[in-house]
């Protein structure tokens, strides 16, 4: 795991942690495109910065937001002082600084937490239920404000951040409700004398390490099925959106959830990670990220055999056969490829499209693509903000330029959005092969390759033709087709007709090199519980 870059800086007033400095943006690597090196709209970067500071001061007022580490119910800066900027991806401009914890902080979170542990798993389910549902209440009464910090520090439109507050704080409710359902079992005994019993208890202290794309929804998946278990939490969030992460804990205490079930540490990820790795009290690792990275956490795992929850990296076509609604098609393959900028790990990566529809599809498509309005999530009618930061655009770039110098033909985009900074522009590639590495590596960004196939058995094994195994959608009117590609599909998640499948209700992960285990429904509840079998003897 890359350690983030530490910066040292003066610690700040509790009441002044969330700040703007609007001096000097953070500097880009020069562009390959005329557009890209075309300077800002000096209207266009006053009016992003306005709004931003707006916000943060609005949120700064709220009283829930915080830039400090949560340790034990105390908000703690790193016991060295070292600090990381976070900042918004649509302006490069510094929001806060967060401390740059390591080992040392971690350490005492997992201490705080299993100590935790022993009086949270003794709560009845019936008494933790209720403080999650006060936790999901909180977060509702707040998804303004919540919304308005995804979007400042993570980019996405606000109307798309604020229906994530949704999403996320569903997992709560869920987990809520699911909390007085954790049933064992009475098992008919082969000896009169005997009775045997299998009782599910909480695993222990979780480390969950989460990701930059769904800074609040990627930890109320983990966090809320691990408290209504029994289970306490050191949440270790992406240094690029900890903010969010920090707003949520901030919430759960005024919920009623105690000091210690809940912990935030951030900063050095590799001192992080090998600490909730090495320690003894931490009995599971739960991870949404790269497939590099979880491969290390399940091997780093196995030195104190903990329990492993990892949902990884995704590579999701998406099939559109001949006889498809394509009016159905184009809006499923529009909602799944492109939301949050196709920074998620269910978007379609790969659009595979029969011969038979392929121009009219084309056509059809672009056509929507070339509508969607680019700019600042706060920005009115904004469909697609800006990518992460500039190692997602080189990516992008990098991808793009393979493809094309191996056959394939640009139709819409292919280059820098002229707003500058991360923002790409929506784009739309034809004549893509499976070998190219745009159809190998997941792409994560707003990038549609367009793939043709001519037959069902052709589609079904270039769909499958991956290391990856997440998600997969297919469009057809066919119901005996859409069952006999929806079984051959490799993948823990298939949409049928519909390209915005997650929910609470219904287990989410993949298989192969995607990950193992499943988050919500359930199914999710499961991966925070061990079994015990208890055998009563001696009865006669």
């Amino acid at each position: 795991m890359a350690c983030f870059r530490c910066v040292f800086s003066t610690r700040f007033p509790q009441s002044h942690r969330l700040f703007l400095h609007l001096a000097s943006p953070l500097p880009r690597a020069p562009a390959p495109t005329a557009a890209a090196a075309a300077p800002q709209p000096p209207f266009f970067i006053r009016q992003i910065n306005m709004q931003a500071q707006n916000v943060a001061a609005r949120l700064s007022s709220s009283g829930f937001l915080h830039a400090q580490g949560l340790v034990g119910g105390k908000w703690t800066d790193a016991y060295d002082g070292k600090t990381i900027e976070v900042r918004n991806p649509a302006t490069g401009e510094v929001i806060a600084n967060v401390p740059c914890m390591g080992r040392n902080e971690t350490n005492d979170a997992i201490t705080s937490a299993y100590d935790a542990f022993n009086s949270w798993k003794k709560l009845t389910a019936a008494d933790r239920s209720k403080r999650l549902r006060k936790w999901y209440d909180l977060l509702m009464a707040h998804k303004e404000e919540l919304g308005q910090l995804i979007t400042l520090e993570q980019g996405k439109p606000l109307k798309e951040a604020i229906g994530e507050v949704g999403y996320g704080a569903g997992f709560i409710e869920f987990s809520a409700e699911e909390a007085k359902r954790v049933y064992g079992d009475i098992i008919p005994s082969p000896l009169p004398d005997r009775r045997l019993f299998v009782l599910k208890q909480p695993v222990g202290v979780v480390g969950a390490i989460t990701p930059w794309n769904f800074p609040l929804a990627m930890i109320t998946r983990k966090v809320g099925p691990a408290l209504a278990c029994g289970c306490t939490v050191v949440i270790k969030p992406s240094e690029l959106t900890p903010l969010t992460a920090l707003a949520a804990a901030e919430l759960s205490l005024q919920a009623g959830i105690p000091p210690g079930v809940v912990n935030v540490v951030m900063g050095n990820a590799s001192e992080i990670g090998e600490a909730l790795l090495s320690s003894p009290k931490v009995r599971k690792i739960t991870f949404t990220g790269s497939t590099a990275v979880g491969k290390k956490l399940m091997a780093g795992s196995a030195g104190t055999v903990k329990k492993v929850s990892l949902e990884l990296g995704g590579n999701a076509p998406c099939i559109v056969f001949d006889d498809a609604d394509l009016e159905v098609a184009l809006k499923g393959t529009l909602a799944t490829k492109f939301r949050n900028s196709g920074q998620t790990c269910v978007c379609a990566n790969r659009i595979l499209v029969q011969e038979g529809i392929y121009d009219k599809f084309a056509d059809a498509f672009s056509t929507a693509v070339q509508n969607m309005k680019v700019g600042n999530g706060f920005g009115e009618d904004v469909v697609q903000g800006p990518l992460i930061n500039e190692a997602a655009v080189q990516k992008v770039e990098s991808l793009i330029k393979d493809a094309i110098s191996k056959g394939a033909k640009v139709i819409l985009g292919g280059k820098r959005h002229s707003l500058g900074m991360t923002f790409y522009e929506p784009t739309v590639i034809s004549d893509v092969k499976n070998e190219m590495l745009i159809s190998r590596e997941e792409v994560f960004g707003p990038v549609a390759p367009l793939l043709k196939f001519k037959t069902e058995e052709e589609a079904i094994h270039m769909a499958n033709d991956t290391n990856a195994g997440l998600a997969a959608y297919l469009f057809t009117t066919n119901v005996q087709r859409s069952w006999r590609v929806a079984e051959a599909l490799e993948y823990g998640i298939v949409g049928v007709n519909e390209g915005i499948v997650s929910t609470e209700v219904a287990p989410f992960g993949g298989v192969k090199q995607s990950g193992v285990g499943r988050e919500g429904s359930k199914y999710g509840m499961d991966e925070y519980l061990e079994i015990k079998y208890v055998c009563l003897g001696n009865l006669s």
